[in-house]
C-alpha cells in the first residue's frame, strides 16, 4: 500500500510538471508571435525553414515556434496543450527526448518532401507528433489507462487525421512527419521494464482498476 501511494505521489509531480512545461510552451510561442507579428511576420520568413535550401537546415530548430497569422497560432494552441500533457505526465524527462525526436523527424520530412524554395513555420508538427505518440504509448507501455486515453483522444480528434493527406495551402508534410515520428517515439521510449514472474490473469476490469489504483484514484 505503502509503495502504491508513494507511486502516486510521483504520478502526481509528474503531471504538475507537465501541466507547467506545456503553459511555459505556450507562453513563449504566443510571446514570440506577438514580436512576429509587430515585424509583420518577418521571422517566419527569416527563420522559417525554407525546403531544399542547406543553408535552411538549422531553422528545423526554430520553426515550430513561429506561425504566419492568429489564426494559426489559435488553431494550435488547443490541441498542442491538451497532447502535449498527455504526452508529459508520465514523466517529462521522456517528454523531453519525444519532443527532440518529433521536432527533427518533422522538419527534414517536411524539408525533403516540400516544394522548393517554401518556407514553412508553425508547431503543428509538432502537435501531431504529440497525437501519434499519445495514441500508440499505452500500446507499448502496457498501460491500460493509456491505451484508453489513446482510444479517447483518436475518437475526440478524429478530425485532426484529415490533415494528414496532401492538401493546399497547409504543411502537411510536417504533420504526416511529426505524426510518425510520434508512433516511432512511442517505441524507442517505451518502458522497458523486467518480467516479473507470471501473475494470475486478470480480467480486463481489474486490470483498469488496478490503474486507477496506481494512480491514486
Amino acid at each position: 500500500m505503502e509503495a502504491t501511494g508513494r507511486k502516486a505521489e510521483i504520478m502526481i509531480a509528474e503531471a504538475r510538471k507537465a501541466f507547467w512545461v506545456m503553459v511555459g510552451f505556450l507562453a513563449l510561442i504566443w510571446s514570440v508571435q506577438v514580436v512576429n507579428w509587430a515585424l509583420g511576420y518577418g521571422l517566419s520568413r527569416e527563420f522559417g525553414l525554407e525546403a531544399w535550401n542547406p543553408a535552411s537546415l538549422p531553422d528545423i530548430l526554430s520553426s515550430p515556434f513561429l506561425h504566419w497569422s492568429w489564426d494559426h497560432i489559435e488553431a494550435n494552441s488547443g490541441p498542442l496543450f491538451i497532447f502535449g500533457f498527455l504526452s508529459a505526465y508520465r514523466g517529462v524527462a521522456r517528454f523531453l527526448s519525444v519532443t527532440g525526436l518529433i521536432i527533427v523527424v518533422s522538419g527534414v520530412g517536411a524539408w525533403l518532401t516540400s516544394q522548393p524554395g517554401s518556407v514553412g513555420a508553425g508547431a503543428s508538427g509538432v502537435l501531431f507528433g504529440y497525437f501519434g505518440y499519445v495514441l500508440v504509448r499505452g500500446a507499448f507501455d502496457r498501460h491500460l489507462i493509456d491505451i484508453v486515453v489513446g482510444v479517447v483522444m483518436g475518437l475526440c480528434f478524429a478530425y485532426q487525421f484529415a490533415g494528414l493527406l496532401p492538401q493546399e495551402g497547409i504543411g502537411w508534410q510536417a504533420h504526416l512527419f511529426g505524426f510518425a515520428a510520434g508512433v516511432l517515439g512511442g517505441w524507442v521510449f517505451r518502458d522497458r521494464v523486467r518480467p516479473k514472474p507470471a501473475a494470475p490473469a486478470q480480467s480486463p476490469r481489474s486490470a483498469l482498476l488496478k490503474e486507477l489504483d496506481d494512480l491514486g484514484l
